[in-house]
């Protein structure tokens, strides 16, 4: 028996595959043989920080022995790693189909971490603004010298 993971948007087999990990709906938890499934609601959904590990600390718990998802972020991807949880790429649009990819030995695995999605946007802007002047300005030149006329 192997107990599949499988991120999803919503709480049964044809429900949309979510290419999150950490922030996903739910968990489809499969037995690839039997197809008998298990939801589990993600609590880490609207964590604040974190919700990688979060994510990864339930499905370990859950004893899954295979993860199909989209991205993993690093940290996330240690934790997996550490518990021997093999995790899979796959862009399917259902859990059903992402599970037969699976099956038949068509998903890549993830060898290293994907981007953290810490911060959601992480820009560095290079502002370099110039200014509108042009350097001209407009003095009117009426400095009083004190020279000392000998």
């Amino acid at each position: 028996m192997t107990k599949v993971c499988i991120t999803s948007s919503g709480n049964n087999l044809d429900s949309l595959q979510d290419p999150r990990f950490g922030r996903c709906s739910f968990f489809i938890i499969v037995d690839s043989e039997s197809m008998g499934f298990e939801t589990v609601p993600n609590a880490a959904v609207s964590a604040s920080g974190g919700a990688g590990i979060q994510a990864a600390q339930t499905i370990a718990s859950k004893q899954v022995d295979a993860l199909i998802t989209g991205s993993v972020g690093p940290n996330a991807y240690a934790a997996l790693a550490s518990s021997g949880i093999k995790m899979f790429m796959a862009s399917a649009n259902t859990v059903r189909e992402a599970l037969e990819l699976f099956k038949s030995g068509n998903l890549t695995e993830i060898q290293s971490a994907g981007p953290s999605h810490r911060g959601m946007g992480g820009g560095r802007g290079m502002g370099g603004g110039r200014g509108m002047g042009g350097g001209r300005g407009m003095g009117r030149g009426g400095g009083r010298g004190m020279g000392g006329g000998r």
